[in-house]
C-alpha cells in the first residue's frame, strides 16, 4: 500500500481558492472510482509550516501509470486543473510505502 502526497506552493492569498479546486478535482476522481478519499490540508498564516501550501494525501494499493489505456479521465477535469494551476508556483509529488499493518485493519484513508 502506498501513500501519495501532492504538495503545491500557492500564490500569496490564493491558498483557499486553490484548495477548493483541489477538493473538486479529488471528488471527480473519487466519483468515478479512480481514487480513495483524499485528505486536503493547508499551511499558511494561521498555522506553523510553509506559507501558502496545499497538501493532498491519498492511498493506493499499487502504483499504476495514470495514462494507461483503460483509465479514462473524468469529465470536466481540464477546467478544474486550470482553476488550480492558475495559482500554483511549484508542485511536487512524493510516494511512501506503508510498513506493516500500522492501521490494524482500520485505515483512516479508506474508511
Amino acid at each position: 500500500m502506498y501513500l501519495i502526497r501532492r504538495t503545491f506552493k500557492i500564490q500569496k492569498g490564493k491558498t483557499r481558492d486553490a484548495a477548493e479546486a483541489a477538493k473538486q478535482i479529488s471528488a471527480k476522481y473519487k466519483g468515478v472510482g479512480q481514487r480513495t478519499p483524499v485528505w486536503i490540508y493547508i499551511s499558511g498564516p494561521t498555522t506553523p509550516g510553509p506559507a501558502d501550501t496545499i497538501y493532498m494525501d491519498w492511498v493506493e494499493e499499487k502504483l499504476e501509470n495514470p495514462y494507461r489505456e483503460e483509465n479514462k479521465s473524468p469529465d470536466g477535469l481540464k477546467d478544474l486543473f486550470q482553476g488550480l494551476y492558475q495559482y500554483v508556483e511549484e508542485s511536487k509529488i512524493e510516494f511512501f510505502q506503508y510498513y506493516g499493518d500500522t492501521f490494524e485493519g482500520n485505515n483512516p484513508f479508506t474508511n
